[in-house]
């Protein structure tokens, strides 16, 4: 006889049926950011995986994921939670942009490799601040960059997910530029609405083959805010699209488990 436990991670493990996709939580909303205690308490929330984030403090010219026992503890507690490891987050690019900065070409090629031992397929690589793509030159620069880098993503079986605050047409210019098929949008629906595009005819257009995954947040709690989440819910799934799509909500209250718990069952009603 197979165990809870078992199950939860064959499941978890498996794809989504055409037309649904599973539901994840980012593990710095959780207050857990680089803590293998956020995958518990994903699970006990009810999540189906959680997004890793690789760290902003490497030591010794290594990112804190960057660390095999660590890596072993992550694995084991998906296994034993019947969770996944939705994805990771190369949260460095924070502080190394990539659109100027050549160790960030390092931190990389480095989370690709971590990402892959962490089974993550998909590794996001944020653009914000002063890391933020505004000129045609910038976005260029880092489709060049990715065009080198991305073989070895490719190769690993990570994709490389592009979250930022240009539109849907200019990263797909940066992916059509980088040559690669492992070069996707990471579309954030919170970005996109706060730069005023339109979030659910970009869902449509990009389609579920270009996005390799998602972030849903609002200001607020999920369905009090500005955006369409009914709508939005709806063209994610009419593409298609079976990957993870994870919250990245705060907690008004104070109170992370009852504030995520409230907007995983918000998001779960409109899936049905």
């Amino acid at each position: 006889m197979q165990t809870a436990a078992a199950v939860a991670a064959r499941l978890a493990a498996a794809p989504a049926r055409p037309g649904s996709f599973r539901v994840g939580v980012t593990d710095w909303n959780l207050q857990l950011a680089g803590k293998v205690e956020a995958v518990a308490l994903a699970r006990k929330i009810g999540f189906d995986g959680v997004e890793v984030s690789l760290g902003r403090n490497p030591a010794a010219g290594r990112l804190p994921l960057d660390n095999p026992e660590l890596q072993a503890q992550y694995l084991a507690a998906a296994r034993e939670q019947g969770i996944a490891l939705a994805g990771t987050c190369l949260d460095i690019l924070h502080v190394n942009y990539l659109k100027n900065d050549k160790l960030a070409q390092k931190w990389v090629a480095d989370g690709i490799g971590i990402t892959r031992k962490l089974n993550a397929r998909v590794m996001l690589m944020p653009f914000f601040g002063k890391g933020e793509l505004g000129t045609p030159a910038e976005m260029d620069y880092v489709a060049g960059v990715l065009k080198e880098l991305a073989p070895a993503a490719e190769k690993a079986g990570v994709w490389l997910g592009l979250e930022d605050t240009i539109s849907a047409a200019d990263n797909v210019r940066i992916m059509e530029r980088s040559a690669s098929p492992a070069v996707k949008v990471y579309y954030d629906v919170g970005n996109s609405a706060n730069r005023g595009f339109n979030v659910v005819e970009e869902i449509r257009w990009l389609g579920k083959d270009r996005i390799c995954q998602i972030h849903l947040k609002d200001k607020g709690y999920l369905g009090e805010g500005s955006i369409d989440f009914p709508q939005v819910i709806k063209a994610i799934q009419e593409t298609g699209f079976s990957g993870f799509a994870n919250l990245e909500t705060s907690a008004p209250s104070r109170s992370v488990d009852s504030d995520m718990a409230r907007n995983l069952a918000f998001v779960r009603r409109l899936i049905g």
